[in-house]
């Protein structure tokens, strides 16, 4: 096993090198980046999606570019979480991914017919 995925490891649920407290106050905290949540998760993926349908810009790349095949799968991964995660989302929660994936879908048919 590398050095960088030892972390990863985990046994009994928990992560042998750093507790979630630890996790949470981490790097991740001090680089500016959000809490890793439900939603933040959702709409990182909803930005994925919108970047294959050429929505928005690459960030590696700084340039629109469309790839239907992999917006459609990542829609069908938003989708995916909505059915497994049914019944445990918060109200907002159940609203926000049923919005989204209604928008991304309304796009991604609108570029399918183009």
């Amino acid at each position: 096993m590398s050095e960088d995925t030892k972390d990863f490891v985990m046994k009994n649920g928990k992560n042998n090198a750093q507790s979630s407290d630890e996790m949470e106050s981490g790097p991740t905290a001090s680089a500016g980046m959000p809490q890793m949540t439900f939603a933040t998760f959702i709409i990182s993926l909803n930005h994925s999606a919108l970047v294959h349908l050429g929505v928005m810009e690459d960030p590696t790349t700084g340039k629109k570019s469309k790839n239907l095949e992999l917006a459609k799968q990542t829609i069908e991964v938003i989708s995916m979480l909505e059915e497994k995660t049914r019944g445990n989302l918060t109200e907002e929660e159940g609203r926000m991914i049923k919005s989204l994936l209604y928008d991304l879908r309304m796009m991604y048919v609108k570029e399918k017919n183009v």
